[in-house]
């Protein structure tokens, strides 16, 4: 990383900037940090070093579940849904939602959204001539706002099926904010056909799972809590869970994100290494009614 990336991200827009509280850590700037990336201030360097040390394997989990979303993308494009709205969507970066979905088909419709401006800001550039993408600013618990946001109205048909990216996003939100209302509220709204693409950080260890929660809060990051394999679950309540196996013969249920239909790698509910106590449980499913 440069030392000049502190003063200022690079293509943002300086009204975007004016909003920008760069003394604190984000979500979307610290993953930015774990995943290699350069748009992200010292205080979400620090923040990234520092879950490192509170969960070792973070960085190289970060890598894992961005994996698992272009396998995730791909499956579902494949499906032949053409409409993506992806949720918290974070900091441009390799393997970006549309750029595998329109690898498939290039007349996908995205939809990025997320609440930190800065997001906004590299959205406009780097999708500035990407026909049928777009990103919205707005805190993904309004239903409300997201869906009737313009760039949504204008690129998502409601009559359509549409696959809704929840991934490594709802372990931010606590519990009083309701997470799994949230989903449904987006669900309900969602022909049958729609999918849903999740990750959720887990820990089945209640210790490591409250150890960790307690550690991020420190940072000074706005956050929800490490959920157990069964709280994960809730968000897949109205929907049919995909086969994690690329042949499609493994039981339909949630798994360690890096074994989600990864080649030859066997389906596994959890981490086999004892060590990793905290893995981002993950799956596709569908909504059929």
């Amino acid at each position: 990383m440069t030392e000049d990336v502190e003063k200022e991200p690079q293509r943002a827009d300086p009204h975007d900037i004016d909003r920008l509280d760069m003394s604190r850590p984000t979500v979307a700037r610290t993953y930015d940090a774990l995943l290699g990336g350069k748009d992200n201030f010292q205080p979400d360097r620090d923040a990234a070093v520092a879950v490192e040390e509170i969960n070792p394997g973070s960085t190289q989990l970060c890598h894992e579940n961005r994996a698992f979303l272009s396998r995730g993308v791909r499956h579902v494009a494949g499906l032949g849904i053409r409409q993506f709205i992806d949720l918290g969507s974070g900091l441009p970066t390799v393997e970006n939602t549309h750029q595998v979905a329109q690898s498939v088909a290039p007349d996908t419709s995205v939809v990025y959204v997320d609440i930190d401006p800065i997001v906004l800001s590299h959205g406009r550039a780097i999708l500035a001539d990407t026909p049928g993408t777009s990103v919205v600013t707005a805190d993904i618990r309004d239903v409300d706002s997201v869906m009737s946001a313009e760039e949504t109205r204008r690129l998502i048909d409601p009559s359509q099926p549409v696959c809704l990216m929840l991934v490594s996003l709802l372990h931010c939100i606590p519990d009083e904010d309701g997470p799994f209302d949230v989903v449904r509220g987006y669900l309900d709204r969602l022909p049958a056909g729609s999918a849903l693409v999740y990750s959720h950080l887990c820990a089945s260890d209640v210790e490591a799972g409250r150890t960790f929660t307690r550690r991020v809060h420190e940072l000074g990051m706005d956050w929800g809590r490490i959920r157990s394999p069964e709280e994960c679950a809730q968000a897949f309540d109205s929907l049919e869970i995909v086969s994690p196996s690329t042949d499609g013969t493994a039981p339909r249920v949630l798994v360690d994100c890096d074994t989600w239909r990864n080649g030859d790698i066997e389906p596994r509910p959890r981490p086999t290494p004892p060590e990793k106590k905290i893995w981002e449980h993950a799956g596709v499913g569908i909504k059929r009614a």
